[in-house]
C-alpha cells in the first residue's frame, strides 16, 4: 500500500485545520480526459460541511464546472527538506510534507445576494484576527464584480491527508523533524520574493 498508512490520516479535524491554515487550493476537474487546474482560496464552512470558492468566468476550466461535475481539491501545507544532520540516528535525507486532498461534486452559485455573502464571508475570514479591511456587501462594485466571477460549493464526498512528518523514527528525531519543518515554514523569503518581482 502506497503511501504508508503512518502517513495517511482521513482525521476530519486535522485535515480541516490544513484547509482553513492553508486556503490556498488547487482546483482540479476533467473534461474529455484533459486535466484543467486552477489556484485559488477555497474556504470551509463548518456548518455546512462544503467547500466554498469563486472563479473568473474567463478561465477556461469553468466548462468543467456544472451542477453534478466531480473534482478534487489539493491544499499543501508546511513542507521542507529534513537533513539526517538533525537526527541522533544514522538517516538518509528526506522531505517532509502536509497535505489534504478532498473530493466532491460541484453545485453553482448564481444567486447574487448570496455570492455577494460569500464574497465578504470569504475575505473576513482571509484577514484574519486582526482585519484591516471588511468588504462593504452593498458597495456598487460588488454589483459590478459579481458578474465576472462564478460561485460553487463543493460537496465533500472524502477527506483524505497525507502527513509525512517522519513518524517512523525515534521520539526524538520525530522531534527534531517537526521543529526543522516548523523553521522552513517561518524561514525569511524576502530575498526570493525580491528576486520574482524584480525587473528582466
Amino acid at each position: 500500500m502506497y503511501p504508508p498508512p503512518h502517513h495517511q490520516t482521513t482525521d476530519k479535524e486535522k485535515i480541516i485545520s490544513v484547509i482553513e491554515y492553508y486556503p490556498l487550493a488547487t482546483l482540479v476537474s476533467v473534461a474529455d480526459n484533459f486535466p484543467f487546474t486552477t489556484q485559488l482560496p477555497i474556504v470551509y464552512y463548518s456548518e455546512t460541511g462544503k467547500l466554498v470558492g469563486h472563479i473568473d468566468r474567463e478561465n477556461p476550466q469553468i466548462i468543467t464546472l456544472f451542477n453534478g461535475a466531480n473534482v478534487t481539491v489539493l491544499f499543501n501545507g508546511p513542507s521542507g527538506y529534513i537533513s539526517p544532520s538533525i537526527y541522533t540516528t544514522k538517516q538518509l535525507p528526506t522531505y517532509n510534507y502536509i497535505t489534504a486532498k478532498i473530493t466532491g461534486m460541484i453545485k453553482l452559485i448564481d444567486n447574487a445576494e448570496e455570492v455577494k455573502k460569500s464574497m465578504v464571508r470569504m475575505t473576513s475570514f482571509l484577514e484574519g484576527n486582526n482585519p484591516k479591511f471588511e468588504l462593504d456587501h452593498n458597495d456598487v462594485k460588488m454589483d459590478r464584480l459579481i458578474h465576472y466571477i462564478q460561485t460553487f460549493e463543493i460537496e465533500i464526498d472524502s477527506f483524505e491527508g497525507k502527513f509525512k512528518l517522519s513518524q517512523d523514527k525515534i521520539e526524538v528525531d520525530y522531534e527534531n523533524a517537526k521543529a526543522a519543518l516548523v523553521k522552513n515554514a517561518t524561514k525569511d523569503i524576502s530575498g526570493f520574493i525580491e528576486k520574482l518581482y524584480s525587473s528582466n
